[in-house]
């Protein structure tokens, strides 16, 4: 076998764990597999004859990636979901599905997606490398530029805040219920206050594909801007039950079109989710009241 077959065949080995640690630090498959790609790209121009541990090297390298594409974001207060992906020539493996990207998703859990997207790049990257995929702290440090005491500090608010998420059943159903009814309310006569307070301050407001291709943002951050997004709409939307949580439905002629899925931290909204993919919406457990 020559270097270049063993280095394909090495990349392909780790190509699965590459996936998953770019998918949680971007919440995108698409771009994690952009990232993914931009790793082989670095490894084919690299000489790692002198690299003990490659997996370690090619975490290292996705990691670094991630990190610029979460800062570029967080400067541009955008998100990039709905991009289509770009033919990389014949090496490149297919980006995912919508339907597989919807499995990862799943397979993370919405609730803690919606709370990484809230965290800052370092220490969501601090957090997703520790606390998911036990990397050490002081290569973590070296991917950041700071020490393993401040890398280890960065981890540690991340936990807290994502110890903070609201499992179904861990909070007061009635209360839950509560929270959702006063933002629609507030919404619809546009009481740009109140949507203050009952939104976390870096609450992410997200849209699946076929809710931007309708007119909305793919991603909203921050209180203000969601706040703003909301404040004298959403006059459709009607308080609901999804999958035993409460959430909204905007329906055209008794068909529900758009679902809003509520993610909460204590008594604030940490996040709101809008669905509007027929396929997604079929799994789901609606009822209006």
């Amino acid at each position: 076998m020559d270097h270049n077959e063993w280095l394909v065949r090495e990349f392909e080995d780790n190509r699965g764990h590459l996936r998953a640690v770019a998918y949680r630090m971007l919440g995108s498959a698409t771009d994690a597999e952009d990232a993914v790609q931009e790793a082989w790209i670095r490894l084919s121009r690299s000489d790692v004859s002198e690299v003990d541990n490659l997996a370690g090297w090619l975490t290292t390298v996705v990691s670094r990636v991630a990190l610029n594409v979460l800062q570029s974001r967080r400067n541009r207060r955008e998100h990039l979901y709905g991009t289509e992906p770009v033919d990389d020539g014949p090496e490149r493996v297919g980006a995912p599905a919508p339907e597989q990207e919807l499995l990862m998703a799943d397979s993370v859990g919405s609730a803690l997606m919606v709370v990484l997207d809230t965290l800052g790049p370092a220490e969501r990257l601090a957090f997703v490398l520790h606390d998911l995929f036990a990397v050490p702290f002081d290569e973590i440090a070296a991917v950041l530029g700071r020490s393993s005491a401040a890398t280890r500090q960065l981890a540690s608010r991340a936990r807290r805040r994502v110890q903070g998420i609201d499992e179904p059943g861990s909070v007061d159903g009635p209360r839950r219920r509560e929270i959702v009814d006063a933002f629609l309310r507030a919404a619809r006569t546009g009481r740009f206050e109140t949507l203050l307070e009952l939104l976390d301050p870096e609450v992410v407001l997200r849209a699946d594909q076929t809710v931007v291709a309708a007119g909305a943002a793919a991603q909203v951050l921050g209180a203000d801007a969601v706040a703003r997004t909301f404040s004298g709409r959403a006059q459709g939307a009607r308080l609901a039950t999804i999958d035993r949580e409460p959430g909204a439905v905007w329906s055209v002629g008794g068909r529900v079109r758009f679902v809003f899925a509520f993610t909460l931290l204590g008594d604030k909204i940490a996040g709101i989710e809008m669905i509007g993919d027929p396929v997604r919406l079929a799994t789901m457990d609606l009822a209006e009241h």
